[in-house]
């Protein structure tokens, strides 16, 4: 029990996925400008890396090694991870219509954030047995809305200050990305 809390908090702070291994940028800057959709996407990212960690880990060990087709773990993974965000996609459609709304395009894009993959990978990497495959994949989901909130806060509250005109926008959100990366490769003992 104690290698899974440690696994579930070294993928959320130490390994942090976006902010130390740098996957999943395109909805951490895409959709921290706001609070409520940063914790909706966070919501649906975690989902989906469980998922998608647990039915990937299955698929390697017991379909793809034993009939030895390793080499096919990328195709069968970006099936499974499309098959997971489109099925997400139909729950937060049939059940929650104002999130799909906040979500927007985004939601989709979950098809394609690296992280997801990125997660599937690092199981298999680490050997993982089943359970601390889902571990991770639930530490890296909170590590990712764990950085996603935290970004949407500050970018929420920059709104309110004066900032200058040339560092508004993107240029301040890649401002605030460095110096969280930088807390947290300090953190991780990383720098």
């Amino acid at each position: 029990m104690d290698d899974i809390i440690v696994i579930i908090i070294s993928a959320m702070l130490v390994n942090n996925i976006i902010l130390t291994k740098f996957l999943g940028l395109c909805p951490f800057f895409g959709v921290s400008k706001k609070t409520n959709s940063a914790l909706a996407m966070s919501i649906a990212v975690i989902s989906v890396m469980v998922l998608t960690g647990m039915l990937t880990w299955i698929i390697y060990r017991m379909v793809l090694v034993p009939l030895s087709l390793e080499y096919m773990k990328y195709v069968v993974f970006i099936l499974f991870i499309a098959s997971m965000v489109q099925i997400i996609e139909m729950i937060i459609k049939k059940f929650h219509n104002k999130m799909y709304e906040v979500l927007g395009i985004y939601l989709p894009l979950i098809t394609t954030n690296c992280a997801i993959m990125g997660v599937a990978l690092i199981n298999l990497v680490s050997e993982y047995s089943f359970v601390e495959a889902v571990a991770n994949s639930f530490g890296t989901g909170l590590g990712f809305m764990l950085a996603l909130m935290i970004m949407s806060g500050i970018r929420e509250r920059l709104e309110l200050c004066d900032v200058p005109q040339s560092f508004r926008g993107v240029s301040i959100a890649f401002i605030i990305a460095f110096i969280l990366t930088l807390s947290f490769a300090i953190f991780g003992g990383l720098v």
